[in-house]
């Protein structure tokens, strides 16, 4: 209960400290898992969805229950190419026997095994029917007053009881995938700020997911998965979501269920704002989200899920084989590339300063005459050398590292050069600026992340007489001014 009080309290000051270290420092603490004792296949999943965030987004497709590869692989079949994430289903709606459902879960956990061997990601959604009740969609549906709701919340009741013994039967297939050391996105209890499921528009609604939390994470040891907390999109059917927000201790990925095309600005910003930086997702669509507005103005998504049959019946064959070609989504080839790449990098604290390597040649070619660390990028040589070891003229620079802001908005990043330079951000080329120059500001825009390392190569060459390299940022609350040694950190 302490470290969950100090998480708020941390949460509160963050949207008030404009400095770019704390806001690092703030960003290590928003990322740590809800459950504590995270198995380390759940731990990996988590950094390596936190290294992708605003890099793109992961395309998802979500089976039912009764059938757990159809549209997965009806997918693949179009389009040539499998979603990064697999959703699955553990709800039984279609009032089968004990018996059946069992058989069921386990065609899902046998799915999910054998998709997480071939570096997919799971998730899991859970459409549970009122405790108590015959698993049938109308029991998923039921209507329910607080009263009501509130006996299934309250220990020593017979319907909390039978709230205990759903969640226990529920637990075995999620024990079988922990014990196989399978990461989960588990999702359940989605779209509370409505009113069409028996746990929708419940004031006391955290309550119950508090109790699935202690049960699953102190009592069964499901360290496996990821929570996921998913309302839906604010409309005329839904409330505001934030009334239902479990808080920052018991979530570790926010998400939203957005239908209708409605793919607005303000879900994804209100749900940002909400988690100050956590991970953000679209929970559920049926049309797909435009890939060039994600790119252009909603990159904080970190993955959609296609909600099965609705793929297909909401979007053209020629929409669907866009959208999983389009540069900004991420396939299940392209996720398990990068996940490779960053599985391959050493975890240590991230250390200040810039790797910088000086060429005796314009063209960075050979092997550096100089390394060493810079603290940042404000140099101004004009007719002397940046080191014994070069030239005063004819010599070049590739500075590489990371960059923190201390605000999640647009930047303009300025160079001021003499003579050229070229700067990347998360592989984006910002400013291209490679000629023959006297000091002319260049500038180019990104959006950053609030405490995120995102990753920075400069490159710069001298020509002759004055030499110059000056790297500098502006945002709305950001004053232009010279990046300060505190934002940058060494690969």
């Amino acid at each position: 209960m302490e470290s969950r009080i100090l998480r708020d309290l941390l949460d509160s000051a963050s949207r008030l400290v404009g400095d770019v270290q704390w806001q690092a420092a703030f960003r290590n603490v928003l990322m740590a898992p809800a459950d504590a004792a995270l198995a380390p296949t759940a731990v990996k999943l988590l950094k390596t969805l936190y290294r992708l965030q605003g890099q793109g987004i992961l395309s998802g497709q979500h089976d039912y229950l009764e059938s757990p590869d159809e549209f997965s692989s009806k997918l693949k079949m179009l389009s040539g190419q499998y979603a990064a994430i697999h959703g699955y289903e553990l709800g039984a709606i279609e009032n089968q026997t004990v018996q059946q459902i069992d058989s069921q879960r386990q065609a899902v956990v046998d799915s999910a095994i054998k998709w997480n061997k071939a570096g997919g990601i799971v998730t899991l959604t859970y459409h549970a029917h009122l405790p108590g009740t015959a698993p049938v969609w109308q029991n998923v549906q039921m209507s329910l007053s607080d009263a009501d709701f509130a006996k299934y919340i309250s220990p020593g009741t017979v319907q909390y009881n039978a709230l205990i013994t759903d969640l226990d039967k529920t637990a075995e297939s999620l024990k079988k995938l922990n014990d196989a050391g399978v990461p989960v996105l588990w999702r359940p209890y989605h779209e509370m700020n409505g009113d069409w499921f028996w746990w929708g528009r419940k004031s006391s609604f955290s309550q119950l997911w508090d109790i699935m939390f202690e049960r699953y994470t102190a009592y069964h040891k499901l360290h496996n998965l990821l929570w996921v907390w998913s309302p839906n999109a604010e409309n005329q059917w839904s409330d505001e979501p934030a009334s239902y927000y479990p808080g920052s201790s018991r979530v570790d990925v926010l998400a939203m269920d957005i239908y209708d095309a409605d793919f607005k600005a303000s879900h994804q910003d209100s749900l940002w704002e909400l988690g100050r930086g956590k991970l953000i997702a679209i929970g559920e669509n049926g049309e797909l989200p435009p890939p060039a507005v994600l790119a252009k103005s909603q990159n904080k998504w970190s993955y959609q899920m296609n909600w099965g049959k609705l793929l297909f019946e909401k979007n053209s064959d020629v929409a669907i084989k866009s959208f999983m070609k389009d540069s900004f989504v991420f396939t299940l080839d392209e996720y398990t590339a990068k996940a490779a790449i960053y599985a391959s990098m050493p975890e240590a604290a991230p250390m200040p300063g810039l790797y910088g390597q000086y060429y005796s040649n314009a063209t960075l070619s050979g092997t550096p005459a100089v390394t060493r660390t810079d603290a940042d990028i404000n140099f101004v040589w004009r007719l002397s050398a940046p080191d014994p070891a070069l030239p005063a003229d004819v010599f070049s620079v590739r500075w590489s590292g990371r960059l923190s802001a201390a605000y999640t908005e647009s930047y303009t990043i300025y160079s001021s050069s003499d003579d050229g330079i070229r700067v990347w951000i998360d592989g984006v080329l910002v400013i291209d600026s490679w000629v023959k120059q006297s000091g002319q500001e260049r500038k180019g825009m990104v959006n950053l992340i609030a405490g995120k390392l995102h990753e920075l190569k400069v490159e710069y060459y001298e020509n002759q007489g004055d030499a110059r390299a000056v790297l500098m940022w502006e945002s709305p609350r950001q004053v232009k001014g010279v990046i300060p040694a505190g934002a940058f950190y060494l690969p």
